[in-house]
């Protein structure tokens, strides 16, 4: 009788686990204004969650899917929505040329979450912060420039995550996608406005280069391992960090271009989580590429014997191979 009762405990307490990982979490959305065919819904994190409708102003786009974490969605490729398990959010998307307005409702979280990611680009656009380092190259906006705007953005976001209602989990994945913006331009616009412009980093302006992260401390928790934009960023660290410090024994350094070289070098300089992260998102976008597969087959193997800590990240790898 005790053993039966203990293995009627273990199978209910595996249920009860199953439940919570995976939640049954609901996207509506009514678009109007939109002038192409189809109506796309892209998860960022996993191409497991998506689905298509063929555009109908002012009908309802419904789409259920099951999820263990937050995601975002995409949706036409210019929306973006957080999501968390159980989560029901509807949006209404007006199209107005190169503008869009949108409008939630939903559950409380679902509303609080998207108006906290809303209010982040509300910010971006008030400094006319532009998402993309190669557009403030061609406009010729000077490194200091860059840089003084990255620091502003990053105080007036902490100050609105302090007072939003939104979950801690989107607040966490709010300041990830604003750690990849601002500290992806103190790393990475002085080398590229160099290259382009032919300005030598010394003479931006901006201080000293080899200084400009001491202090930052790299994000571990969930919602930034969960974030593509932060792992670009922790890639590029990588190489900032390596670059460093050859330079400072003297030495030149180059950044890894090939995926073989790139992984070597991440599974040497990260552990744990991160490591698992980025070695898992290095491959995931390689293979999703579709060009020569066939050399992620080594790394894979490798990264599941190592380094692999967390099954949601092995099971999309497999899809992917299949």
């Amino acid at each position: 009788m005790k053993k039966g009762l203990l293995f009627a405990v273990i199978a209910l307490f595996t249920f009860t686990n199953a439940i919570n990982a995976q939640q049954k979490t609901t996207l509506s959305a009514e678009i109007y204004g939109y002038q192409r065919d189809m109506v796309y819904f892209d998860c960022i994190q996993t191409p497991l969650i998506a689905q298509e409708f063929y555009t109908n102003p002012g009908e309802e786009h419904l789409y259920s899917f099951d999820c263990d974490r937050l995601v975002c969605i995409s949706i036409n490729g210019r929306t973006n929505v957080l999501l968390q398990p159980g989560d029901s959010l509807h949006v209404n998307i007006n199209y107005e040329g190169k503008n869009v307005t949108v409008e939630y409702s939903g559950s409380e979280r679902a509303v609080s979450n998207n108006r906290l990611l809303e209010n982040l680009n509300n910010i971006k656009r008030s400094l006319r912060y532009k998402n993309q380092l190669l557009g403030c190259v061609a406009l010729d906006i000077k490194p200091k420039s860059r840089i003084d705007d990255s620091r502003i953005l990053m105080e007036k976001v902490k100050a609105l995550v302090e007072k939003s209602s939104a979950s801690q989990e989107a607040k966490n994945y709010v300041m990830a996608l604003t750690d990849y913006d601002v500290y992806l331009s103190f790393i990475e616009y002085p080398v590229m406005y160099q290259s382009v412009r032919g300005v030598a980093i010394d003479q931006q302006e901006i201080g000293d280069y080899w200084s400009i992260m001491d202090g930052y401390v790299t994000r571990k928790d969930t919602e930034a391992m969960n974030c593509p934009e932060y792992a670009s960023l922790l890639m590029r660290y990588c190489f900032y960090a390596k670059e460093k410090a050859a330079n400072e024994k003297g030495e030149k350094y180059e950044m890894p271009k090939m995926l073989e070289d790139m992984y070597k070098e991440i599974a040497g300089f990260y552990d744990g989580e991160q490591r698992d992260f980025l070695l898992y998102t290095l491959l995931c976008n390689f293979i999703r590429n579709g060009q020569e597969i066939e050399r992620a087959d080594a790394l894979y193997k490798d990264y599941i014997e190592k380094y692999n800590k967390d099954n949601y990240y092995k099971s999309i790898l497999d899809l992917l191979l299949q």
